[in-house]
């Protein structure tokens, strides 16, 4: 087995019997570290008949699939990268269309099918619109892995029920399939698959597996022979080796770089001054230097000499800067990427002239409601940047927060960030647990995976403490480790103390963001940090007290209504009686 994901490909396009070619096809192999994080891909479209534009959205669909999807972020699933390039596709389709003069009958219009798919470490992604079809032969047995979208008004007589610009939204489906060694990819339109036997693919494909060129053209050439009256277009993909089980770096020339020497403050290393220590703990040594070339404060961070033999501890230390240099947000601490190459092991990132959470909580034992709101909204925008690329933080404490003395405030450390895209190639370190226990979300101590809300429990954890001191569970979640155990968990509220000013508003925000089911927890983080300033409707519903304490001339009056009407009602039914 390689490291890397292999196949050997061909393919075949021809008009047929019809004047133009509306069918068009592409695939794009890429070499690591791109091949590894975003896989290989093979799309094919057919235009529709009645559309003498719909060469142009198979063309344009195909190009835009095979271009857009690598441009999607690193860090997003195949799932995801891949349905927001459909639709975005399926959106310029169904706009050029509305502007041509076809905008009142979308069958001449910008209308195409669409099927992809994207091969990635030991799986195969399938997206799919329209009846083009996608095949996987294994062993002789042949697959239909799409399903047509078609309606058919008899059996002679049908049409397409989806497609691409055929509608301003489209639906696609989506399924992931295992890759196995000598599995055999088929993409095709209907102009092939109506015309050729599952028996004819299966035996012209084994007896050419090392020219699918020519088995392509001969399976096209079948189907004209067999009378088909459309476009013929075909693609064959063999997966000739799948990777290697054991994960694979997404450095290797940097995780082969020699281990740093000790570093002392007036030392020269690498082309930075060290100016002087700022943080060491048992796994990693940090200290603020000078890039001497551009006179730029910046901070180093080495691997201590505990952890210099672990080599999942030294690729999760550079996976910190690989992170680092995909979030572009003012509330998360950068990379410095120098203009020179490195010589040894460690990462670089910006300084920031300020000091921990932590530190400064110590000088600030009781900050303001205000001032926590700031810090916790600081803090929201940042873990957002990592949401929007499919990333949790999951170890957000004080520790991990610098604020300068203008209150302004950036995320540091992604030791412990999960990445969804690198997670389903076996590039993320999901098998430990992340984080803090005081301010882990309760889930991960069933073994669960973390979720946005996950997050948000850690927000609302570093909330109650900056306000209180303490925490919502005490000590007690981390030694939950059954669903039972966690019922038991009780909220403890701010409002306890007699001394807090808090808002019994601001403690039931807090309540919510850090409750034990994570799917009771605020949807989307910034209702949390809205209902910080404004108190929730809900909570005014559930508080506000009954119209008997209230206005008790109201209730009264009510009641006096009511038994009115009632009396009214029953003397009517007398008289009629």
């Amino acid at each position: 087995m390689t490291h890397c994901l292999c196949i050997a490909a061909g393919q075949y396009s021809d008009k047929g019997i019809k004047a133009k070619n509306q069918d068009y096809l592409g695939l794009v192999s890429p070499t690591p570290p791109r091949l590894i994080l975003k896989g290989i891909t093979a799309a094919i479209a057919d235009g529709i008949s009645s559309s003498d534009v719909s060469h142009i959205a198979s063309e344009t669909a195909i190009n835009s699939l095979l271009e857009d999807y690598y441009c999607t972020s690193e860090t997003w699933t195949v799932q995801h990268s891949g349905e927001q390039v459909m639709r975005a596709i399926n959106s310029w389709l169904y706009s050029q269309t509305r502007r041509s003069d076809f905008r009142f009958d979308i069958n001449r219009g910008y209308v195409c099918t669409l099927s992809a798919l994207i091969l990635r470490g030991h799986n195969a992604h399938i997206f799919h619109v329209g009846d083009s079809r996608i095949y996987r032969l294994r062993d002789q047995a042949l697959e239909q892995l799409t399903s047509d979208h078609r309606l058919w008004e008899s059996a002679q007589k049908s049409y397409l029920a989806r497609a691409m610009g055929m509608a301003d939204c489209v639906e696609v489906d989506y399924r992931h399939t295992s890759l196995q060694a000598e599995d055999v990819f088929i993409l095709t339109t209907d102009g092939i698959y109506e015309y050729v036997t599952p028996e004819y693919l299966r035996e012209t494909i084994r007896q050419h597996p090392d020219d699918l060129d020519n088995a392509a053209e001969q399976i096209a050439r079948h189907a004209l022979d067999n009378g088909s009256d459309d476009n013929l277009s075909i693609q064959l993909i063999r997966i000739t080796a799948v990777p290697a089980s054991s994960q694979t770096s997404l450095q290797p020339d940097i995780t082969q770089l020699p281990l740093p020497p000790a570093l002392e403050p007036g030392m020269t290393f690498d082309g930075y001054e060290i100016i002087r220590n700022l943080h060491t703990t048992s796994r990693s040594h940090v200290f603020l230097a000078r890039d001497l070339p551009s006179n730029e404060k910046v901070v180093l961070k080495l691997p201590s000499v505990e952890q210099q033999h672990d080599e999942d501890y030294l690729e999760r230390l550079m996976m910190e800067e690989w992170i680092g240099r995909r979030i572009q947000n003012a509330h998360v601490i950068q990379p410095w990427i120098p203009d020179r190459p490195r010589q040894y092991l460690y990462t670089v990132s910006e300084y920031f002239e300020g000091r921990t959470l932590a530190q400064w909580l110590r000088d600030n034992p009781k900050p303001t409601l205000e001032q926590v709101r700031v810090i916790i909204d600081q803090v929201a925008r940042g873990l957002r940047a990592f949401h929007r690329l499919e990333m949790l933080h999951q170890d957000l404490k004080p520790d991990n927060l610098m604020i300068d003395d203008e209150g302004r405030l950036k995320i540091i450390d992604f030791g412990s960030t999960s990445v969804r895209g690198l997670a389903e190639i076996g590039l993320d370190n999901s098998n430990e647990l992340p984080g803090t226990a005081l301010y882990m979300a309760p889930e991960y101590f069933l073994g669960q995976g973390g979720q946005p809300q996950s997050d948000q429990f850690s927000l609302g954890v570093l909330a109650y403490h900056l306000l209180s001191g303490k925490f919502p569970y005490g000590v007690e979640v981390a030694r939950c480790k059954s669903v039972s155990a966690q019922r038991r968990l009780q909220y403890r509220s701010i409002l306890v103390n007699e001394e807090s000013e808090v808002p019994a508003w601001v403690d039931d925000a807090i309540q919510k963001a850090t409750r034990i089911d994570p799917y009771k927890r605020y949807d989307d983080m910034f209702e949390f940090v809205h209902d910080l300033r404004t108190p929730n409707q809900d909570f005014l519903r559930k508080a506000r007290p009954p119209l008997m304490e209230r206005n008790p001339v109201a209730f009264w009056q009510g009641a006096a209504i009511i038994e009115l009407v009632v009396l009214l009602m029953l003397a009517y039914q007398l008289v009629v009686g």
